[in-house]
């Protein structure tokens, strides 16, 4: 057995706990009526602390995996890495932008924020099958 294996296990473990807990999080805010800008900022902001959770814990499981001698699993590790990172990048910034333009008044802004607030809840859900699923092939493998 090598150290990897468990910072393998670790940073699994932190991905698989952080992602449910931040998806079990996120459903409850779409209540919010999302037609003042302070809701979007608290939206925002709680994608962003995920984001950036889920960034480092999926660093740490790729160089974990890698020196387990996993590398499947490292690449799939490094994949979910960047694709959080595009994510923080990318759609935090629309959201932003779709946010500043709430002003409680025009449904159309609000109605599109609301919609991204989904996809990043779907986006969650398909990260948490991925990983659920990569956690049992790795326990086939063993």
């Amino acid at each position: 057995m090598t150290w990897g294996m468990y910072g393998a296990f670790v940073f699994t473990v932190a991905l698989l706990v952080f992602t449910a807990y931040f998806l079990l999080g996120g459903l409850p805010l779409l209540i919010l009526q999302h037609d003042v800008p302070l809701d979007a900022r608290f939206v925002r902001s709680f994608f962003n602390v995920y984001y950036k959770v889920a960034f480092w814990a999926a660093m740490g499981a790729t160089v974990s995996y890698a020196l387990w001698g996993r590398i499947a699993f490292a690449l799939g590790a490094g994949t979910i890495a960047v694709v959080v990172a595009v994510l923080k990048k990318h759609f935090l910034r629309a959201m932003e932008d779709i946010g500043a333009q709430i002003d409680g008044s025009d449904t159309e802004p609000i109605r599109r924020f609301r919609r991204m607030h989904g996809a990043a809840l779907l986006i969650n859900v398909a990260l948490l099958v991925i990983l659920v699923w990569g956690t049992i092939r790795l326990s086939q493998s063993m």
